[in-house]
């Protein structure tokens, strides 16, 4: 029997052009694709090969995970080529990490393909550059909702603002208003331009643009919805120059 091999593929922010054509040309040749939630049917239609849904929403319990690892082993072990296809990018709030010590652990080999980022997308789609010299010299990515399984909080919203320039937050919206009151409470004026990006690279995208002090109104008049990405920093100021 062929030894089996498990690709941790990143498949990009949702365009099903905006992934690179080392995954494409790896999914060609898979035997089965293992994906998440925020793969595009459009991207998953491409490949005629077996499909089996992963994706863990929010609240799900560890069992899903072990779940996937399960599935991942069993296919490597009867010698398949195995595509464990992530939104964005595997290692960046995703759970290829994990993936990928499961699978050294059990001897099973394996290979990283990156992807494309939401928050790379987001950037290019609101035309927000993300460092700039000009206005941001660091750049911070954060999640806006922290596993619950944590002994403690890891993010220091208090502490941001004087750390980086621009803060990226992932996952954020459902709370966005004690984002917002924490940012401000660590020293961050009111005026801070910030936007929010749903659905980027999609054909159901939306932007919005504001300020601290008025961008939790502007959401839910718009009813913005996860996934969403939020760029906070002096940056979003070119992309008021761009888009007048």
């Amino acid at each position: 029997m062929n030894e089996g091999i498990v690709y941790i593929v990143g498949a990009g922010p949702g365009d099903p052009e905006l992934i690179s054509i080392k995954a494409i040309n790896i999914m060609k040749d898979a035997d089965v694709i293992l994906y998440d939630r925020l793969v595009s049917k459009e991207l998953l239609d491409k490949f005629d090969v077996e499909k089996i849904y992963v994706g863990r929403a929010v609240g799900d319990d560890y069992k899903h995970q072990e779940q996937t690892n399960q599935l991942m082993l069993k296919y490597a072990k009867e010698g398949k080529k195995v595509v464990r296809l992530h939104g964005g990018d595997p290692f960046i709030f995703g759970r290829g990490g994990e993936e990928a010590e499961f699978l050294k652990e059990n001897n099973i080999r394996f290979e990283i393909i990156p992807g494309i980022s939401s928050i790379i997308a987001a950037s290019a789609s609101s035309l927000v550059p993300l460092t700039d010299r000009r206005y941001a010299s660091s750049l911070a990515i954060v999640t806006g909702h922290e596993d619950p399984m944590k002994e403690y909080e890891r993010v220091r919203w208090e502490m941001l603002p004087k750390a980086v320039d621009t803060i990226v937050v992932l996952m954020g919206i459902s709370n966005l208003e004690k984002i917002i009151d924490r940012l401000v409470d660590g020293g961050m004026d009111k005026d801070t331009r910030i936007a929010v990006i749903e659905n980027a690279s999609k054909k159901e995208e939306r932007i919005i643009y504001g300020k601290l002090d008025d961008i939790v109104m502007k959401v839910k008049e718009q009813k913005i919805k996860p996934p969403a990405v939020i760029i906070i920093g002096d940056v979003v100021k070119v992309s008021e120059r761009l888009r007048a």
